[in-house]
């Protein structure tokens, strides 16, 4: 199998490894010549993807930021072959879904929304791994939400990256959601830093600081345009988190215990039911 990626930086270059791994030829495209020249010489791409080459990939995977994406789609939409698969892997689906499913049915390829739920705080090639989404989940946003014989392509498609699971839902449905699960928690790592008191956390921080901080560091300009396009989803997801903070702050400045423990203990309780236990 042919395969194009879109963008070589930690999801793409990680996707390229994995495809190159398995024995695929792989295509590469990314605005940085020099990374592309970095991913040739590590034998995560054979040549670059251009419009001249683009149309004889059975697979394209995109992995830019979802404005990007869509420009991309929307320039070489006239040389993607009929019968190529093309998924996008971008943090966002509204946005790219919208142009992938027009630009789809319009000259005739085939495209899906698709999400890894993977990853890690470093970014760029140098950080890529062809393991990286091994037993991880995927999303898929598929143009017909019951279309089983091409849920069974994208699987197919998708074997080399080694997937536990597949996910099925629209592209509105997976932002609504991914702004709590993923976007308010960079959101909340971010503003936790800059309280006085982190400079001295040496010597005081173990696993919760560990925890809280780790997805503080982030590729600002990404996560930026992350949030403006989920900007709905993830303003109702802050004004949740202030209102449940603003109780905890309130029932500790007056010293009121009785509340202070029935807040920790219904955390505590939808934490379990979360987890299934």
């Amino acid at each position: 199998m042919t395969v194009g990626i879109v963008g070589l930086g930690l999801i793409g270059g990680s996707a390229a490894k994995a495809y190159a791994h398995a024995g695929h030829r792989v295509l590469g495209f990314d605005r940085d010549e020099s990374m592309l020249s970095f991913a040739e010489l590590a034998g995560a791409v054979s040549d670059a993807l251009t419009d001249k080459n683009i149309g004889e990939c059975q697979l394209i995977l995109i992995a830019i930021y979802p404005e990007a994406a869509a420009e991309y789609l929307r320039e070489m939409a006239t040389s993607i072959g009929r019968d190529t698969l093309v998924i996008d892997l971008c943090g966002t689906k509204e946005l790219i879904c919208g142009t992938g499913f027009k630009l789809a049915e319009k000259y005739g390829f085939t495209y899906a929304g698709g999400h890894p739920m993977a990853g890690t705080h470093r970014s760029g090639f140098k950080a890529s791994r062809p393991d990286l989404f091994r037993g991880a989940p995927m999303v898929i946003v598929p143009p017909v939400y019951d279309d089983l014989t091409l849920l069974d392509r994208i699987k197919s498609a998708l074997e080399p990256m080694g997937f536990s699971s597949i996910s099925v839902t629209t592209a509105e449905e997976h932002d609504r959601i991914i702004a709590f699960t993923s976007q308010l928690a960079h959101v909340v790592s971010s503003a936790y830093v800059k309280s006085p008191t982190a400079k001295k956390h040496l010597g005081f921080s173990a696993g919760s600081y560990r925890d809280m901080t780790r997805v503080a560091l982030l590729n600002p300009e990404m996560w930026a345009q992350l949030f403006l396009e989920n900007s709905k989803n993830l303003s109702f997801e802050i004004d949740c988190i202030i209102e449940n903070l603003t109780k905890y702050r309130d029932a500790i400045s007056s010293g009121n215990r009785e509340e202070l423990i029935n807040l920790l203990e219904e955390g505590s309780r939808i934490k379990k039911e979360l987890d299934g236990e």
